[in-house]
């Protein structure tokens, strides 16, 4: 991952391949950013005006580049938009400086170093700022024959150019953040935080953006366990075997059609000086045809991405270990390969739950509600304060919400708030949804105690309905459906790229951090 420094230097005497400042959009065109104010003075004060002859306006996302004035040692100048300026003695959100870090970042892919000269106020500003460029730079290139531009390399012995097959350019190399304060203990830890959360969310991008028949619930399984010995967090894998001996039976029909068997794996993170215990539950599916209910052609091509909520549960969880958070966190993974054949679960065949409870299966493609259905009633069972689960869950809630939001559904309209109130904060767009409770008896069935499919209009309401039923009596939990945000198949924008998103994963993660100190009752 691009590596992170703070620095006091000034922009002019940086050594590196860029300095990054930002422009706003003003009433009467483009107005420089403060950070910038060195830069600005190096163009005898027109820059903005320089900008605005490029055709700059300041708009949100917006790469100008210009070579550096007479004596930076970095050859070129990238101006980035803020987008509109803020009201008067307001600051610059977070997210529009987290944006413009993340699109700046992409503009230098191949570069070895840059220097950011963005607005910073407090360590709150430096965070935002180190997690648009951690994130907006990242790559996923481990399926891509890349190898080093020997041409690229300068006379300082710099490395080259890593560059794939198609002359892609590798990742920035390095961001440093100036005006960080590197000694004051606030932009410090910010710092610290914005690299072990990007860290943890860029692995679950490379999960989600591995192909299917390299992640199956084994080898995501692998994953996890590695992953728990290097940070201190206990692992234990049910195979299939334990998962018959248990009666999972959500997680083993889902799973029955495939030659990769299921697994359910949970990761326990402790702290001596936990008061609360926190459990998330992520849909894990690592590939998703439909099963007997095949998806139509031109839907299967991305469906290694319906293991984005496990793979974000995975990483807030990790995360949570870093930062050494006093709050208990267990993350539950249910991990499954839903694939035809003649084992699979067919529509009409009746799962018994680990629950005990019987759902009669109409469509075999609503097939994640049945393994976070075990997997939270295993979870109820820890008597954790509240449980959070993640998933793809379904395709109305993308109709609904669009594909950058993921909807909030909960038993608890204050901790439903609540989570939407964390989310906006650390800049994921949501949206809370309701439960109607009229759309519950269209999953009636007369053969069973409940079937997985109900009323086609609010499907993804009725999916959440279908979820509660397994939650355990008097547990507060929330629902987040991310079928939306979670793979990005357009071009990038920002700090997001195109692929596997890692979406929910800081909800999560400050949603862990204020429980632990203690914001959220």
């Amino acid at each position: 991952m691009t590596a992170l420094t703070l620095s006091t230097a000034a922009a002019s005497g940086l050594r590196a391949d860029a300095i990054v400042v930002g422009v706003a959009k003003g009433a009467k065109g483009p107005l420089v950013a403060p950070g910038a104010e060195s830069v600005d003075k190096a163009y005898d004060g027109k820059l903005a005006s320089v900008l605005e002859t490029l055709g700059a306006s300041g708009a949100e996302g917006e790469v100008t580049k210009l070579p550096a004035p007479s004596g930076f040692k970095a050859p070129v100048v990238l101006a980035v938009g803020l987008g509109p300026v803020p009201e008067k003695d307001q600051a610059y959100e977070g997210e529009a400086l987290r944006r413009a870090a993340g699109a700046a970042a992409r503009a230098l892919a191949g570069a070895k170093k840059a220097g950011f000269a963005l607005p910073v106020e407090d360590a709150a500003d430096a965070a935002a700022i180190a997690e648009g460029a951690l994130l907006g730079a990242y790559s996923f290139d481990a399926y891509k024959d890349v190898a080093d531009d020997k041409a690229a390399k300068g006379k300082a012995g710099r490395a080259g150019k890593a560059k794939d097959a198609n002359g892609a350019k590798g990742p920035l190399a390095e961001a440093t953040l100036l005006g960080g304060k590197p000694r004051d203990k606030a932009y410090k830890a910010a710092v610290e935080r914005a690299v072990a959360v990007c860290e943890e969310l860029n692995r679950a991008r490379d999960l989600i953006n591995t192909p299917p028949n390299d992640l199956d619930p084994e080898a995501f399984a692998a994953v996890a366990t590695a992953a728990g010995k290097e940070h201190g967090i206990k692992v234990q894998v049910l195979d299939e075997k334990a998962l018959a001996k248990g009666g999972y039976g959500g997680i083993l029909g889902v799973g029955a059609g495939s030659a990769a068997p299921p697994r359910l794996v949970k990761l326990s993170y402790t702290s001596s000086k936990a008061k609360k215990h926190l459990a998330f539950v992520g849909k894990g599916i690592t590939y998703d045809s439909g099963g007997i209910s095949l998806k139509p052609a031109g839907h299967n091509e991305t469906m290694k991405c319906d293991m984005s909520g496990a793979a974000a549960v995975f990483a807030a969880v990790v995360a949570a270990a870093r930062l050494g958070l006093e709050v208990n966190v267990t993350g539950w993974l249910a991990l499954a390969e839903n694939m035809p054949s003649g084992s699979a679960t067919r529509p009409g065949d009746v799962l018994r739950m680990y629950s005990g409870k019987t759902v009669e299966v109409l469509n075999t493609d609503a097939e994640g509600r049945l393994v976070l259905a075990d997997a939270l009633t295993k979870a109820s069972e820890e008597q954790p304060d509240a449980i959070v689960d993640v998933a793809t869950l379904t395709g109305a809630m993308v109709l609904a919400l669009g594909d950058r939001t993921f909807g909030i559904m909960a038993n608890d309209d204050a901790f439903r708030a609540s989570i939407h109130e964390v989310a906006e904060e650390v800049g994921e767009p949501s949206w809370p949804m309701p439960m109607p409770e009229h759309l519950r008896k269209g999953m009636d069935s007369p053969t069973a105690d409940i079937a997985n499919m109900g009323e086609r209009m609010g499907g993804g309401l009725v999916a959440g309905l279908f979820l509660r039923e397994f939650v355990g009596e008097g547990i507060t939990w929330a629902h987040l459906d991310i079928a939306g945000p979670a793979y990005h198949e357009g071009a990038p924008y920002g700090y997001t790229p195109k692929g596997g998103t890692g979406s929910a994963v800081r909800t999560l993660v400050r949603l862990a951090e204020r429980t632990a100190a203690g914001d959220l009752g």
